[in-house]
C-alpha cells in the first residue's frame, strides 16, 4: 500500500510539471494579446508575470522595458518554480523611467520641463518626499523619491529654483563626470514642473530619464514563493527610505515570501535600495517617526513579536539565494532585509558606490545592511567604495561572513551591532582604514586579513532578542555585555595615522577583558551584571604595522620590522592584493578551528555549528580551496610566499 500511494504521488507531480512546464517569451516586435510562444511574443513582461505559473520559463529578448513586473503566481517548490530570464547574449533591461525629450529652454543651460500628471498614474515621485525611522540628516530640506539622468547619469536635486543656476569653480573645472548636474521639482494638482541644469547639453539630443515607477521587480502581493530572475539589467526606481520598523521595498524583492533566486543581473539606480529582502507593513509601520512616542529600538522589538504572530518563520519566508549580481548607484543600501532575509546565501555579488551622493543620511545605509540575519551566509562578495561594507544588526544569530574582500568603505568594512551570537567572520580580506566595528558578543573571527583599525562599542542599554538555535522562536531578551569573542589565526596590520575614540590598531581593546581561563560566575543584581565583561578567547594572531596584541593574548607573533605593503590593484577588470610576506606568517601557531574549539556563545547557550546543525570545520581558505594543513597559515590565504606577492583576489576562480 505504501509503495502504491508514493508511486501516485510521483505521477501527480510529474504530471503537474509536465502540465505547467512552458516557455514563455516577450519580444519588442510582440503584442499583450499574443499568446506568449517564440513566434508569437507578448511585448511586455508584465502580460507574461500574469499568466506565468510554476513550472514556467518566461524568456525576454532584447529591449528595454519600462514597466514594474508585478509576478502575479508563485513557483510551488525550488524545482518548481517560475523563472523569469533574459534571452542568451542579449542585453535586456527593465527601466522604472521614462524618457522626456520635449525640454524647453529656460534660462542660460537651464531647461524646465512640465509634465501632465497622468504620467505618474497613483504614485507621483516628485510629490512622495523621503520619509522613515532612522533617517538622520536630511540637511534641512525635503528630498523627494523622484530622479533625473542624463545618459545613465543621476543629478542632484536641489531645494530651490535659484540654486540649479549655481554653479562652484570646482564643478566647472570638472569634466561633466562626477561634476553636479541640478535638478529642482514643483507641482500641483495637475502637473509636475523639473527644472534641469544639463551644463551645455541639449537634453532633447541626450538620453534624458525620469523615475516614474516605486520599483521595478517587486510583487504587490506577499507569499509569491519560489520565483527565478536571471540575467537582466534593472534600473531608475523610486524607492522609498527601507528600516527595519517599516514595509520594504527595493528596486527588486520578494515582499515577505520565501525562496527567490536573484542571480546574474545589474541592479543600479535605486533612489534608496537595490534589492530588499525584508519585512512587510503589517507588523509596524515607522510608528517611531510618526507617534514620536516609544523610542525606536522599543518599536523594533515590537515588529518582531508582531512578526511572529503573523507566522515569521522558516516555512514561510527567507530562504533566498542573491548570486552574482552587480549592484551599484543606490543611496541607501546594495541590499536591505529585516527578518524576511532569514537562511539566505548572499554571494559572489559585486557592490559598490552605495551612499555616494550623501544627499541624506541614516542608520540602514551599507552594501549589505541586514536585521535578524538568522543563519544567513554572506560569502565571496566584493563591496567597495560604500558608505559601510556589511552591517549586521540584531540577531545575526548563526549568521557567517565568509571569504569576502571589502575596500574603501568610507566607515567600516564590517559593523556588527547588538548581536549575542554565535556568529563567524572567517576569510575575508578587509582593506579600509576601518575594519571592524564590533558592538555585539558571540562572535568568532578566524583566519582573516584586517588591515584596518577596530573600534569597540558598548551597547548596555539594547535589549536584544536571541533564538533558540536555526529557528526564528525567541529564546529571550538581553543587552550587549560584551565580551564572549573569538580571534584565531588571523592577520592585523592597521597603519593609521591617527585614531578616534574607542578604536584600536589589532585586539588591545580586549587588554580589560578576562581571559579564556576565567570562570564565568553570575555578579548578582542586574546593574553588576551589566558591568561585567565577558572572557575572550585569542590566540595564534599576527600583527604588523601599528597592530597591537591583547595582554589577555599569549600565543602571537608581532612583527615590527616587516614592511607588509599591503595594497589592492586594478588591473582591467581584476583585481589584485600586493602583500610582502617574510618568515614571520609561518611562525605562528595554529590551530585548526572547530565546533569543538569555539564552543557554544554564552548569551544564546548555541554551538558554532554549520547552519543546517552539523559541526564546522574552519579549514578552506579565501578561495574556498581546502588548506593543504590541519593547523592552517595565518590569514585568509593559504597559497603566500616569502617576498612580495601579487594575488588575483577578484573575480574569484570558483571551484
Amino acid at each position: 500500500m505504501k509503495k502504491t500511494i508514493s508511486l501516485v504521488a510521483i505521477l501527480c507531480l510529474v504530471s503537474s510539471f509536465l502540465l505547467h512546464a512552458n516557455e514563455l517569451h516577450v519580444a519588442k516586435t510582440g503584442n499583450d494579446f499574443n499568446n506568449g510562444s517564440k513566434e508569437t511574443p507578448f511585448k511586455t513582461i508584465s502580460k507574461a508575470a500574469k499568466t506565468a505559473q510554476a513550472g514556467d520559463v518566461i524568456t525576454v529578448h532584447k529591449g528595454v522595458y519600462r514597466e514594474w513586473v508585478n509576478p502575479s503566481f508563485a513557483g510551488m517548490n525550488n524545482n518548481n518554480r517560475v523563472v523569469y530570464q533574459a534571452a542568451e547574449n542579449e542585453e535586456v533591461w527593465i527601466k522604472g523611467s521614462e524618457v522626456i525629450n520635449t525640454w524647453k529652454k529656460h534660462k542660460g543651460t537651464v531647461w524646465k520641463v512640465v509634465i501632465d500628471n497622468t504620467l505618474f498614474g497613483d504614485f507621483n515621485p516628485y510629490q512622495e518626499i523621503l520619509f522613515g525611522d532612522w533617517i538622520t540628516k536630511t540637511y534641512g530640506r525635503d528630498h523627494h523619491l523622484g530622479e533625473v539622468y542624463v545618459n545613465g547619469k543621476a543629478l542632484y536635486e536641489i531645494d530651490a529654483l535659484s540654486k540649479v543656476f549655481e554653479e562652484t569653480a570646482l564643478e566647472r573645472a570638472k569634466d561633466t563626470e562626477g561634476s553636479k548636474y541640478k535638478w529642482y521639482c514643483e507641482g500641483n494638482q495637475e502637473t509636475t514642473t523639473i527644472y534641469a541644469n544639463f551644463r551645455g547639453k541639449n537634453p532633447n539630443e541626450e538620453l534624458v530619464e525620469i523615475n516614474v515607477r516605486p520599483t521595478v521587480f517587486f510583487p504587490k502581493k506577499t507569499g509569491i514563493d519560489y520565483i527565478t530572475v536571471r540575467g537582466f539589467k534593472m534600473c531608475h526606481a523610486a524607492t522609498q527610505w527601507a528600516p527595519p520598523t517599516a514595509e520594504q521595498e527595493g528596486l527588486i524583492g520578494p515582499n515577505w515570501s520565501k525562496g527567490w533566486i536573484i542571480e546574474n543581473n545589474l541592479i543600479a539606480d535605486s533612489k534608496c535600495s537595490g534589492i530588499v529582502i525584508g519585512k512587510e507593513r503589517a507588523s509596524g509601520q515607522n510608528l517611531w517617526s510618526h507617534d514620536k512616542k516609544k523610542h525606536g529600538t522599543q518599536r523594533e522589538r515590537e515588529v518582531v513579536f508582531k512578526a511572529l504572530q503573523l507566522g515569521w518563520s522558516k516555512e514561510t519566508v527567507g530562504s533566498h539565494i542573491i548570486r552574482n549580481n552587480t549592484i551599484k548607484d543606490c543611496e541607501q543600501g546594495g541590499i536591505i532585509g529585516h527578518l524576511g532575509c532569514v537562511f539566505s546565501e548572499i554571494s559572489n555579488n559585486h557592490i559598490y558606490n552605495i551612499n555616494v551622493k550623501k544627499q541624506y543620511e541614516g542608520w540602514e545605509i551599507a552594501g549589505i545592511k541586514l536585521h535578524a540575519a538568522v543563519d544567513v551566509i554572506i560569502k565571496d562578495n566584493f563591496i567597495h567604495d560604500n558608505h559601510r561594507g556589511i552591517w549586521l544588526d540584531w540577531q545575526a544569530q548563526g549568521a557567517r561572513i565568509k571569504g569576502n574582500l571589502l575596500n574603501n568603505n568610507e566607515d567600516q568594512d564590517i559593523f556588527i551591532e547588538v548581536n549575542h551570537g554565535p556568529m563567524i567572520i572567517d576569510n575575508n580580506i578587509l582593506l579600509s582604514e576601518r575594519g571592524i566595528l564590533n558592538a555585539s558578543q558571540g562572535t568568532a573571527f578566524t583566519n582573516n586579513l584586517i588591515a584596518g583599525i577596530v573600534q569597540m562599542r558598548a551597547a548596555a542599554n539594547r535589549f536584544t532578542h536571541y533564538h533558540f538555535p536555526h529557528s526564528t522562536e525567541v529564546l529571550g531578551m538581553m543587552t550587549i555585555i560584551m565580551g564572549d569573542d573569538r580571534f584565531y589565526n588571523n592577520i592585523f596590520a592597521a597603519n593609521n595615522e591617527t585614531l578616534e575614540k574607542e578604536q584600536f590598531y589589532g585586539l588591545n581593546g580586549y587588554d580589560i577583558f578576562p581571559s579564556a581561563t576565567y570562570k564565568w560566575k553570575s555578579p548578582g543584581g542586574m546593574d553588576a551584571y551589566n558591568k561585567q565583561k565577558f572572557p575572550v578567547f585569542i590566540d595564534a594572531n599576527l600583527y604588523l604595522n601599528k597592530a597591537l596584541p591583547s595582554k589577555i593574548e599569549t600565543n602571537f607573533i608581532e612583527n615590527r620590522t616587516l614592511q607588509p605593503e599591503i595594497s589592492l590593484i586594478q588591473e582591467n577588470d581584476d583585481y589584485y592584493l600586493n602583500v610582502t610576506v617574510d618568515e614571520s606568517f609561518d611562525k605562528v601557531k595554529t590551530q585548526e578551528v572547530t565546533t569543538v574549539l569555539l564552543g557554544f556563545s554564552f548569551q544564546s547557550e548555541a554551538p558554532f555549528e554549520n547552519n543546517d546543525g552539523s559541526p564546522i570545520t574552519i579549514n578552506e581558505d579565501y578561495f574556498g580551496i581546502k588548506r593543504t594543513t590541519a593547523a592552517p597559515v595565518v590569514g585568509p590565504l593559504d597559497n603566500l610566499k616569502i617576498g612580495k606577492n601579487k594575488i588575483k583576489v577578484w573575480p574569484k576562480n570558483q571551484k
